[in-house]
């Protein structure tokens, strides 16, 4: 694998930390946030401004970044996570942009809208392919957990789920925590891998390509989120080659909207690709 690609399947993987965490809030708790790249933002310069002003070592960083994420996630869940519906959708994407001007405006520690060049490099491939595995296993014990349990009847029917004594805002937090750790994360490994932040980094349009990966892989399933966000990551690479390249990004946008009208559903749905599958299939 040369160097390029291996660039692309490194942001490939940080891409997919944050859409796990977004898969958890909204695909399996029911949640729809559309300000996760705030926590992003909040993971990634509490990390580089550890390592780059304070001189602490690059995975103490990165603690700290979803440290910082998990606290600001628990003061925003508890003052958000009673609203229902689009009041929810609103006060999360107000927060994205919150913390987008908050970066903007503190140009002596983020360096503003000129961004903050020379944050301490760390991050491999290697470390985020490691990271990515240990993620998965966790979220899918966790999902098969009482716990994992109790967010998906959440999700299916909250009302129900209080009525047979599931504690609605404890397993709401727990679901909030868990995206706001994993996003937060994921921001500290692409600031230490990109070198330089930048506000713009995280603005709407990145909470939106969040969406639409957990979205485009099917609600309710962890290798859907997976395979759409391989997916949509690649495909604007692979077009750049040849004559595709002009209508690079109206093929891409095509590809997305042909997917979602056939498979309404997302490509997995609700199913999840599991080694028993795999096995029944090869007998087969």
């Amino acid at each position: 694998m040369n160097m390029y690609w291996l660039g692309v399947a490194t942001l490939a993987g940080i891409n997919l930390i944050a859409t796990l965490g977004v898969s958890i809030l909204t695909g399996f708790t029911g949640l729809f946030s559309m300000g996760h790249a705030g926590f992003m933002c909040i993971g990634a310069y509490a990390s580089a401004i550890s390592t780059r002003l304070l001189g602490v070592p690059f995975y103490i960083g990165l603690v700290i970044g979803v440290i910082t994420s998990m606290i600001v996630g628990f003061f925003i869940g508890y003052s958000t996570l009673r609203l229902r519906g689009d009041y929810f959708v609103i006060a999360t994407l107000a927060l994205g942009e919150i913390t987008k001007l908050v970066v903007e405006n503190l140009q002596g520690i983020t360096g503003g809208a000129k961004g903050m060049p020379d944050v301490t490099p760390g991050t491999t491939f290697q470390l985020v392919l490691v990271l990515d595995i240990v993620i998965i296993i966790m979220l899918v014990n966790f999902l098969h957990s009482k716990h994992g349990r109790n967010c998906i009847a959440i999700r299916e029917e909250e009302m129900a789920a209080q009525v047979i004594g599931i504690d609605i805002m404890r397993y709401k937090m727990i679901a909030m925590l868990i995206s706001c750790a994993l996003c937060g994360l994921s921001g500290g490994l692409m600031a230490h891998y990109m070198h330089y932040l930048h506000p713009a980094m995280f603005n709407m349009a990145k909470s939106n390509e969040l969406i639409i990966m957990v979205i485009l892989g099917g609600q309710g399933s962890l290798s859907g989120t997976i395979l759409a966000t391989m997916f949509l990551v690649f495909l604007p690479e692979l077009l750049r080659i040849g004559s595709a390249q002009e209508w690079r990004m109206l093929l891409y946008g095509l590809l997305v909207v042909i997917t979602i009208i056939f498979r309404p559903s997302g490509l997995m749905g609700d199913k999840e690709i599991s080694l028993k599958v795999v096995k029944d299939k090869k007998q087969i």
